[in-house]
């Protein structure tokens, strides 16, 4: 009688509990370091990944809550970015095709006591691009910045109609 079972691994190898456990457990690790690095590739395209979010502070998140919506006069963007002064919030337009929106803060804060000292940094960043229609007038854009809200408007043109040519055959 063998004090460890012995069983055969199907490749004309024995095996005993040993190896077996040895396996598995290396499976087990290989298994979860996989699908961390999954997550990991598959989040960096979900837009509301944790990965994306890492390096901010609690006190907003990558991509700040915001509407767009139409007026007959303008299109108007709406962003919740609460605590941030307009200082640290920049409004841009890129290619006079894209709205971006983008912000960062560092926090410094420090306390003393008797016997004991600490301090605490935090900082964050956030960028938000938005498609602007055609009829955008981009040299008229408005942005106001109340309560921790950012408005921006843009006020509407007319949509430039291609020009077309008709192009006649050569004989």
């Amino acid at each position: 009688m063998a004090l460890v079972p012995r069983t055969y691994t199907g490749q004309g190898q024995p095996s005993n509990i040993f190896n077996d456990f040895d396996r598995r457990v290396s499976n087990f690790f290989d298994r979860r370091l996989n699908s961390f690095f999954d997550n990991f590739t598959r989040d960096l395209w979900n837009w509301n990944s944790p990965f994306l979010e890492f390096p901010l502070t609690s006190t907003f998140s990558s991509f700040p809550p915001s509407d767009w919506s139409e007026t007959p006069e303008a299109h108007i963007f709406i962003a919740d970015l609460p605590g941030l002064r307009s200082e640290e919030v920049k409004v841009e337009v890129e290619d006079d095709r894209f709205l971006k929106i983008s912000g960062q803060r560092n926090n410094d804060v420090e306390e003393s006591g008797d016997g004991w000292y600490r301090a605490e940094r935090s900082s964050g960043r956030f960028v938000r691009r938005f498609p602007l229609p055609e009829n955008s007038k981009v040299d008229q854009i408005r942005a106001l910045m109340e309560d921790g809200v950012l408005t921006v408007t843009i006020p509407k043109g007319e949509v430039r109609r291609p020009e077309v040519k008709a192009i006649e055959f050569s004989e």
